[in-house]
């Protein structure tokens, strides 16, 4: 069975789920995932798990992403974008001096209050349908952590900013409230992803492509990327037989290595992440096929 992470470029219009499921038929297999729900008007970077690689997800989740974000001055929707029913117009006297001030206060750890138009669930419903019902409810404040925000372009009441993030970060949310902070509004216009994890957009296949690979008949599965390639930001470390039995077993071996979390290697596989603690190496999470 194919086992693997491909990055798809997703394009405009599809929901990750959507990507998700299509794939399940191109690869054969019902273990696919994705890493990090993108919207369906966003395009970009989507991590795509397939088979074993599926137990790397939980993983991903708490990976940054880099996005590049359209900021349109002035106009405020019910779904802090462009898509959504347009609430007010204002005009959009602001500065690229004032901007740039701005958005520096943005910068590092916050409270960001999540959008109606997102799939989080209250009381068992997710919020999304709530709002399409014309019902508003509570959200109360996540924490996120906006690592750089950068003015790419500033053109027309429309600003191109790069965004570096933690996870669970809205850019829509954003948008809104970085025009709430110059006092005319704003929304987002566009939305693409440049890099999640240790994947970037050069790695990304655009999705239509793949798929046609697939349908001429290209074993599209030699695309697939390693599983370790999302752990490259850990040490490799090659087992010795012994170290290697003791992993296979999920069994706790002595090492002599500094304290962090490691990529384990056999004689002819990725084997497992493992963290040790200075004395002792000890299984986080296994991804060799158990015969």
């Amino acid at each position: 069975m194919a086992t693997g992470i491909i990055p798809i470029d997703k394009p405009q219009g599809w929901t990750s789920q959507d990507v998700a499921a299509r794939l399940r038929r191109v690869f054969q297999t019902r273990r696919i995932g994705h890493g990090g729900t993108l919207d369906p008007m966003a395009t970009g970077v989507l991590p795509i798990f397939v088979g074993r690689a599926t137990r790397a997800v939980e993983f991903f989740e708490s990976a940054q992403k880099e996005y590049i974000a359209t900021l349109r001055l002035g106009l405020l929707t019910d779904t802090q974008d462009v898509t959504g029913r347009i609430l007010e117009t204002r005009p959009a006297d602001v500065s690229p001096e004032a901007l740039e001030a701005v958005l520096a206060r943005f910068l590092g750890p916050q409270m960001q209050v999540p959008p109606m138009y997102s799939a989080l669930k209250v009381n068992g419903q997710k919020l999304y349908e709530l709002a399409r019902q014309g019902k508003a409810v509570e959200r109360q404040p996540r924490p996120i952590t906006i690592y750089e925000l950068e003015l790419l372009e500033f053109r027309d009441g429309d600003c191109r900013l790069r965004v570096r993030c933690s996870k669970g970060t809205y850019i829509r949310t954003l948008c809104e409230d970085i025009g709430k902070a110059l006092g005319c509004g704003g929304c987002m216009a566009a939305l693409r992803r440049s890099r999640a994890g240790a994947y970037t957009l050069d790695q990304a296949l655009p999705l239509q492509l793949l798929l046609d690979r697939a349908q001429a008949g290209e074993d599209v599965s030699s695309l697939l990327l390693p599983v370790d390639s999302m752990f490259e930001s850990s040490p490799p470390v090659r087992l010795t037989p012994r170290q290697e039995r003791a992993c296979r077993c999920g069994a706790a071996f002595s090492v002599a290595l500094a304290p962090g979390t490691y990529r384990l290697y056999g004689a002819s596989e990725f084997l497992a992440l493992d963290r040790c603690d200075g004395t002792r190496m000890q299984t986080i999470k296994s991804f060799f096929e158990v015969n």
